[in-house]
């Protein structure tokens, strides 16, 4: 027999049929199952140390809720049928039918703003944990493409115009440090949310002398919250996670477009695997990159849970509101939509298959190699400045003669400056202008290997 209601002792009338379904929270907050029955079972251990349970009592307790948490493990039906209000109402109820009086004493000093507040945490410590891991799968399917790729030169591009040559491994490791701020970024919102709120009560504490730092240690917490009225009502810890997924997908669907671009007809740098890519379902020619155009599109879903969260909690008064029964949903997308992009984007890159070719004289056309003529210039003793102006007239002569700049002759070259010698040809082929780039951070071949084993050292 599962309980009407936690809260239904003072009331008269039943509850109108209508809101009791508005109000429920069951459909989506079983996703906290595991959490409540593990923090309960800690509670439960808390209150006998305290001296509310007796050994039996707190036995009769912790059997019935391993059990509860078997059964919802390994039978899916469990929850199925279910009246229960919420995921802490389902678990009560189930202890109650399993350990009768005892089950009810386990409420005892708790409240539900302080347990959804410890589950929620729970929950979002192991999502963080989970997403981690999945970040790092995506960073290794860019490093193994950057390593598969090391020989390969693209057009870099600024304002999408061409602007310089670069690695194709370093377009590719470019994404893998995003990523791996993005990994930190968890890592370090982990702390934060490693924080117990169990034991604040409904918003000013715990009138047993429960050991709260126990009760942490049990859990896996690092600290106690040291403000009950904070620790209800707040949920930073949430919005913190949500932003940390927002700012993941952005880069995810920066990649997403680049990838989009890449192998479209007009680049053709790269095709998509058949097993990530769709068709037309009128044009028979047409291999469209849904998969990436998804991901870049549920960027947005992502951005919206996050200003969905912002919303409920920007003018909240102290302490818990009914409002902030609306984190859920939106942690629960950002982190299953995070997830599901991250694996799809991690699928796509493994079967992206390159056009060298293609590449190649993309790379070698577009005066991409102008800027190493300007420093060919300041080499020689002019001025910056001086040099970018000389260059341009040398690309505006390119353009009149139809030629890219290593093919125009040393005289035509020579009426512009006079500092130009037979040398300047030296600089201009694509692997000089690549191999100029060896500093740190560069695109040079040189610094793409060390850049490529510091990758490897870091996953």
């Amino acid at each position: 027999m599962e309980p009407k209601n936690l809260w239904g002792g003072r009331f008269k009338e039943k509850t109108d049929p209508e809101f009791a379904q508005f109000n429920n929270s069951f459909r989506f907050d079983q996703r906290l199952f595991r959490a409540d029955v593990i923090a309960s079972i800690a509670y439960g251990h808390a209150l006998e140390n305290a001296g509310v349970l007796s050994n039996a009592e707190a036995q009769a307790i912790q059997d019935g809720l391993n059990l509860i948490l078997k059964n919802g493990t390994e039978d899916p039906k469990y929850f199925a049928d279910s009246n229960a209000e919420d995921v802490h109402s389902f678990v009560e109820g189930k202890l109650v039918d399993l350990a009768g009086d005892a089950g009810r004493k386990l409420h005892t000093g708790r409240s539900r703003n302080d347990q959804v507040a410890t589950d929620f945490r729970l929950w979002i410590r192991d999502a963080i944990d989970s997403l981690t891991e999945t970040v790092a799968s995506t960073q290794l399917a860019l490093l193994t493409f950057a390593e598969s790729n090391q020989s390969v030169v693209i057009p870099g591009y600024t304002h999408l115009q061409r602007a310089q040559p670069v690695m194709l491994a370093h377009w590719s490791l470019a994404y893998f440090e995003m990523l791996a701020r993005d990994r930190d970024r968890l890592r370090d919102a982990r702390n934060r949310v490693n924080v117990l709120p169990l034991g604040s009560g409904a918003l000013s504490g715990n009138s047993f002398q429960i050991d709260r730092e126990t009760i942490a240690r049990e859990l896996g917490f690092d600290e106690v919250s040291l403000n009950s009225l904070d620790a209800v009502s707040d949920r930073d810890f949430c919005i913190e996670f949500v932003s940390a997924c927002s700012l993941l997908m952005v880069h995810l669907s920066r990649v997403a477009e680049d990838i989009i671009l890449y192998a479209s007809t007009e680049f053709g740098f790269f095709e998509l695997s058949d097993a990530v890519a769709t068709g037309s379902s009128l044009m028979p020619q047409k291999k469209n990159p849904d998969s990436m155009e998804l991901v870049r599109g549920k960027s947005g879903r992502v951005f919206g849970d996050l200003l969905s969260l912002l919303t409920v909690m920007k003018g909240l008064p102290l302490a818990y509101n009914k409002d902030m029964q609306e984190d859920k949903e939106a942690v629960f997308d950002a982190y299953d939509t995070t997830s599901a992009c991250l694996k799809i984007t991690t699928t796509v890159l493994s079967g992206i298959t390159v056009d060298e070719k293609r590449i190649h004289h993309a790379a070698t056309t577009g005066y991409m190699n102008a800027t190493e003529i300007a420093d060919y210039l300041v080499r020689k003793g002019m001025p910056f400045r001086e040099a970018h102006e000389v260059v341009g007239r040398v690309v505006m002569r390119a353009l009149e003669l139809n030629v890219e700049l290593d093919r125009i002759e040393l005289q035509e070259l020579r009426s512009i400056s006079a500092l130009f010698g037979e040398d300047v040809y030296a600089g201009l082929s694509l692997q000089s202008t690549v191999s100029a780039k060896n500093v740190i951070g560069g695109t040079s071949p040189e610094q793409v290997k060390i850049a490529l084993a510091r990758a490897r050292e870091r996953l």
